[in-house]
């Protein structure tokens, strides 16, 4: 891959971190419930950590990036994505984000699996593999706090 190809590619996925940060900041200001604001502003600073990192590993000509495949609990698979409420609920909250990563990583392993260059099949299966850290960060919180709020 080419380093304008590369740099274009690296430059949408910050775009969609930008556009997640945004989201759960206008979240976050919906969002009556201290502890919920709290997570949705943790999420959209989480973004932008993800961001600075893209940025990085796009500025070093991907020298970095090496994410291996974490572990998938499938949880996002069972849920449907509720509205943002301002009166949401914590497992609502997370379940919400979690249907966002779910969504980026669908993005991201559809661009891997359509790239035909290994490099290029490389760097998107990367991506997808760090929205997949998301996603079972979230889901490892829907287990361990939102998931009993249901039951």
């Amino acid at each position: 891959m080419n380093k304008e190809d590369f740099k274009k590619v690296i430059d949408f996925a910050i775009g969609e971190e930008e556009n997640s940060y945004e989201f759960y900041m206008k979240a976050a200001e919906k969002i009556e419930d201290k502890l919920l604001h709290k997570t949705f502003v943790d999420l959209a600073n989480e973004e932008l950590e993800h961001k600075k990192f893209l940025e990085a590993y796009r500025d070093n000509e991907g020298e970095s990036m090496s994410l291996s495949e974490p572990v998938d609990y499938e949880i996002a698979e069972t849920l449907d994505a509720p509205e943002l409420s301002v009166d949401m609920s914590f497992p609502d909250a997370i379940a919400l984000a979690i249907k966002r990563e779910e969504d980026a990583m669908i993005m991201y392993g559809a661009l891997s699996d359509s790239a035909h260059e290994p490099e290029k099949k490389e760097v998107f299966t990367n991506l997808k593999n760090m929205e997949k850290l998301h996603k079972t960060r979230l889901e490892e919180m829907y287990i361990n706090v939102g998931y009993r709020e249901i039951w």
